[in-house]
């Protein structure tokens, strides 16, 4: 769905192999589902939108798209061609707000519910779409990376233009799918995001015998860690939309934990229509989406609520070789290194500290500034490590001032600085390799959400302090050390920084399955938690005015959750825990 402009088809489709799960696929157990057959729209599973992408710099989300989404143009109604039917509405309409003349829905799982791997089903019916509309089923990945590192996977995409040399058939008779990844290959003039498309000059469409227009069909993703299979199941009959299935292999972003997207944009780059003029679809238009399931591919397959991250512990490895961590990343495949300025700096000759690695780097342009991260490709949860530190080894000259920062994925950066000819945080400044051990507690403030971190580790320059002439410097043992052997405490604080708080809170059985959790702050409030003392899941709560609430779901008779919060105090500027607490199912 994020389109811009494509080019280069690095994504190579497997030949057909016989004995190929995607292809003949075991289906197992149903993993998760959303009927929509509440009275309303579940926020614990979904966000909406409201915007027409300005708000977040990005006027017509990157693919000069005509329409304002609005919550309001999303409900669960009665389907009216099939009455016994409930199943979400995602209206677009012929409506004026603000410079748009459109308005539609659309909706994601973001932080809610990710999926990696098995085999995604979702039944739904789109309205005529002729020339305008462009209805979208697809999943992101939850990467901290930007578009398209993170990957894209769009399971239904109806309204675009037809490849030429198709015969000529109806819009509302041609549907496909695609597969986006970052590709270096791809980097070329006019593709600056380097966009890699398995769609480019393939095959990946399907032109069923009637119209799709308010009819309910079946689209399927099997997706395992070495392929991908798109199809549609129409009156029984299923169809591929590509010719064989797409390798994932050497595909990292594939490989990782995606949330799903529903939505259905009027105009924009992937329809002929490029002006309000242009769009003759008959509006208002629906789009009916009757349920969202997950199964078991093959005994792949998992769906986790929440962030669904597990917290990091013990020493973790950000840049290390021969160090022992409970767990790391590596450069390449989970882990990426930037230089920000490549007009000051470019890759140096410093021999490494330990190991065959090293972050060594040139400074060539002086005057000017530098700085550079170590950004990982999925979200690390670093809460546990609120009382350790992150040690690594530095060589530079004495008489350079630089920063060692972290960043998280609010983009909250925080700093601490290394002055020219001082020592600070144990680093001796003679120009020789040395260890700086900083306090995590220190280095993230008040401000970074070390339960949601995009990058473990950055430099920069200091203002006001660029260097007067070309240097070297290198970095390499980069870790994380929580101070605590391979577990990491339920509730972990940190001195003037992370108290533990006597923030209201409260839970309360809702129903046979669900528990609401409950707390009172005047900021952000993250609820952590366990069920039956499996992986913590960690959420961001809704916020309405001081109250904050989340509803646990998916629950039986005896099971026993354990929750903690924590929440931002606005008025002390600090993130404080909460005790944890225990709650049994009835």
């Amino acid at each position: 769905m994020n389109r811009k402009h494509i080019i280069g088809g690095l994504l190579l489709v497997a030949s057909t192999i016989a004995c190929a799960s995607v292809t003949n696929p075991v289906i197992g157990k149903l993993l998760w589902s959303e009927e929509f057959n509440a009275a309303s729209l579940d926020s614990t599973l979904w966000s909406t939108y409201d915007g027409n992408g300005c708000q977040i710099g990005l006027c017509g989300y990157g693919n000069q798209e005509l329409e304002y989404y609005r919550p309001g143009n999303l409900s669960i109604v009665n389907v009216p061609f099939e009455p016994a039917t409930r199943a979400l509405a995602i209206t677009a309409k012929r409506e004026v707000m603000g410079a748009n003349q459109f308005t539609s829905g659309k909706l994601d799982s973001a932080g809610k519910v990710q999926v990696k791997y098995g085999m995604i089903e979702i039944r739904a019916a789109t309205p005529s779409v002729s020339v305008g509309l462009w209805p979208a089923l697809w999943l992101l990945g939850t990467s901290p990376q930007a578009w398209p590192r993170k990957g894209e996977i769009d399971i239904m995409e109806q309204g675009g233009r037809q490849p030429a040399g198709l015969p000529a058939v109806s819009p509302d008779q041609f549907v496909g799918s695609n597969v986006i990844t970052f590709n270096e290959a791809a980097c070329v003039p006019g593709n600056e995001s380097c966009a890699a498309s398995t769609a480019w000059q393939t095959k990946n469409w399907v032109t069923p015998t009637r119209s799709l227009a308010n009819r309910f069909v079946l689209y399927r993703l099997y997706w395992t860690d070495t392929q991908i299979r798109f199809t549609l199941v129409d009156n029984g009959r299923e169809l591929d939309m590509y010719k064989a299935p797409i390798s994932t292999v050497g595909s990292p972003a594939l490989q990782e934990p995606f949330y799903l997207l529903m939505n259905m944009a009027v105009g924009g780059n992937f329809t002929p229509a490029a002006t309000p003029a242009q769009v003759t679809a008959p509006l208002p238009a629906t789009m009916y989406v009757d349920y969202v399931r997950v199964y078991e591919l093959d005994g792949k397959g998992e769906v986790k609520l929440g962030v669904g991250i597990t917290p990091e512990a013990g020493k973790f490895g950000v840049f290390t070789d021969n160090t022992p961590v409970t767990n790391g990343q590596a450069l390449g495949t989970s882990a990426d290194f930037f230089i920000w300025n490549t007009g000051s700096m470019g890759g140096g000759n410093i021999p490494a500290f330990e190991g065959s690695n090293v972050l060594a780097l040139n400074y060539f342009a002086p005057g000017q500034w530098f700085g550079g991260a170590v950004q990982s490709r999925q979200v690390h949860d670093m809460s546990g490590f609120r009382n350790g530190n992150i040690k690594l080894k530095i060589k530079v000259p004495a008489n350079v001032a630089f920063k060692i920062g972290i960043l998280d994925t609010y983009t909250n950066h925080s700093w601490v600085t290394f002055p020219a000819n001082t020592t600070a945080y144990g680093l001796v400044r003679n120009g020789e390799w040395g260890t700086a051990t900083i306090p995590v507690a220190e280095i993230a403030g008040p401000l970074v959400a070390l339960q949601s971190m995009n990058s473990l580790f950055e430099f920069l320059s200091v203002d006001g302090s660029n260097p007067g002439a070309p240097f070297q410097m290198a970095f390499d043992d980069i870790i994380w050390d929580s101070g605590v052997a391979g577990v990491a405490p339920m509730v972990v604080s940190a001195p003037a920084l992370a108290k533990t708080a006597a923030v209201p809170t409260a839970s309360a059985q809702t129903g046979a399955t669900t528990l609401e959790l409950a707390a009172t702050a005047t900021g952000w409030v993250d609820v952590h938690y366990t069920v039956n003392g499996g992986e913590t899941q960690t959420v961001r709560m809704r916020q309405d005015g001081s109250a904050s609430r989340y509803t646990v779901g998916g629950l039986k008779k005896g099971d026993v959750v354990e929750y903690r919060f924590t929440s931002w105090d606005g008025k002390s500027q600090v993130a404080t825990d909460s005790s944890a607490k225990r709650v049994t199912m009835k």
